[in-house]
This record gives structure tokens, sequence and C-alpha cells, in this order.
């Protein structure tokens, strides 16, 4: 049975902005998840976050969240499905976070449909849909959130799946966030690329966001009900791939990449203006240089 709020009445007065049974659902509960529920928890909100992984549940229970083991798969069964719709009935807010590498090329969509079904059935109310700005072509120009569409029939697999979660009939409200390349405690860039040689698209920007700055803009979207769009979430700076990778080596005493010699600038730069404008977050690591140091 899960638990629909672990709030007491005297830790609830701390928060007067924040409904006692507010629960946020957590799908994929991972890096990026367990980062997110610490301030999510701080507001006097009760988390579950499901895990594919039975060693894991300890981990999330430890933290504060309410660990449900649960994995998706293309044999969606009808077990699994009421155990879906029972932890979406205990939430307000369902963020997924489901990675694509969870899928065989091609399936991804196929993977998050039974998601999309459940919402529905479940009569969830808020969806924040974690994405990426790989959905962008690799063309010399600045991307805008316009420059790919969340179809249910886009050509992309990822761009398919972002089609399920924005609603066609007014079922829920959503967001998809499109994340840049997570860098962060222990992901930090140096080891991308380290000692590999020439290496194509030196010229190219780099699109990173750090962990704290997602954490940051996700929880922020959450607790101001930001709800009908999509967003960008990039550093504002974009150093070339030539500079910025050798110095993430060099930060970690690695061996730095080498690229090939380019004349031209190749690779999209993605624009964040429209997250920066309409959700009440200040970045913290825009200066992805000076963010070596918080990796």
């Amino acid at each position: 049975m899960l638990n629909m709020s672990k709030i007491g009445t005297e830790e609830a007065s701390k928060y007067p902005n924040i409904e006692r049974a507010s629960t946020v659902l957590l799908m994929g509960c991972g890096w990026l998840g367990q980062a997110l529920a610490k301030p999510l928890l701080a507001s006097g909100r009760h988390v579950i976050g499901t895990t594919t992984t039975p060693e894991n549940m300890a981990l999330l229970e430890e933290q504060g969240i309410e660990p449900q083991l649960f994995r998706l798969s293309p044999d969606f069964s009808s077990a699994q499905e009421r155990k879906l719709v029972e932890m979406l009935k205990a939430a307000d807010v369902l963020v997924l976070g489901i990675p694509p590498r969870s899928a065989a090329a091609g399936a991804y969509p196929a993977l998050l449909r039974p998601v999309h079904r459940t919402i529905a059935a479940a009569g969830t109310r808020h969806v924040i849909f974690v994405s990426t700005t790989g959905v962008y072509p690799n063309e010399a120009r600045v991307m805008h959130e316009t420059d790919a569409v969340s179809t249910r029939d886009a050509s992309s697999d990822i761009l398919r799946a972002e089609g399920h979660f924005v609603p066609r009939y007014g079922q829920w409200k959503s967001t998809v966030v499109r994340l840049g390349g997570l860098i962060g405690p222990d992901r930090a860039p140096g080891h991308f690329l380290a000692g590999r040689q020439n290496l194509p698209q030196g010229n190219a920007p780099t699109n990173l966001v750090h962990l704290t700055d997602a954490v940051g803009v996700i929880s922020n979207i959450i607790e101001n009900n930001i709800w009908g769009h999509t967003f960008n979430v990039v550093a504002d700076e974009h150093p070339l791939r030539r500079d910025f990778y050798p110095a993430a080596a060099s930060f970690l005493n690695l061996p730095p990449p080498t690229f090939l010699p380019e004349t031209s600038t190749t690779g999209k730069t993605v624009d964040s203006s429209r997250v920066r404008s309409m959700v009440p977050y200040n970045f913290k690591h825009d200066d992805l240089l000076e963010a070596l140091a918080a990796c």
C-alpha cells in the first residue's frame, strides 16, 4: 500500500503554500531523480521514486524517498498496470525521467505508451517529461523550442515519446524539459573525451547543463505550477568543444583530447532564453569552465 503522505501537521505548518498530501512521483529515480528529490522533500512534499534495481530500494529509503520497484517493458502486464495506476493515483505530479537507453532502438515511444494510457486512467493532474536537446538537428544555427515539434508521428523516437505526454483533450497539464548534456558530481566532463585523438566537430558549441541547474528548473516548475510549455535547459555559455574538453580533462589531470583542424563552425547552439524568462530560477553554473570545480 502506497503511503499517500508522510507529512505531519506540525511539519506541514512550516510550508503554508504546500498541500499536506502534495506528492511527486519520480519515475526513474536515478542520478537526476535522487538530486531532484532533495528540494522536493525539503519543501515538505512526499516523494515516491521508482527503481528497477532491488539493491537501490534501501538507498532511496535512506534519502527519505518512498521506494517502489517498477520496470517498464514491451510486454507490459496487467499487474504492472495496476501498480502504475496505484502509484499515479497517489501523486499530484509525475516526473517522467526514463532515459531512451532503457529501450531498444526505435522502441522508446512504445515503452512509454502504457504510462500515457495509465495517466489518463488514473486522473493524473500534472506531468513533467524529461527530454533532451538531442531532439534538435545538428545544424550550425541557434535552436529554439519551436525547432523540434513533439508529435506522435515525428521522425525522432524522443519527439514521438514527448508527443505522448502533450495532452490532446485537456486530461492533464504537462511541461517538457529538454535538458542539455548533464554534468555534475560523479559526472565530470573531463572524463567524457579524455585521451581521444583527432576528434571531429571541434568547432561545435557545447550544450551542457549542471545538475544543480537542471534540478533548480524542474523543482521551480513544480513549485510555481508552470504547465503547458516546452523548455530548453542549458548553460548560457557555449564554449567550443576544442576549448572546453581539453580544459575539462586537464582539470582532472587526465590526457586532453585532440581535435581535427577545421575552419568552419559546425553544430547547434541551444537557446535557453524562454525558461529564463518564465521560470523564477537563477542559473548557478552558466560559466561551464568555472563549473568544473562543482563536478
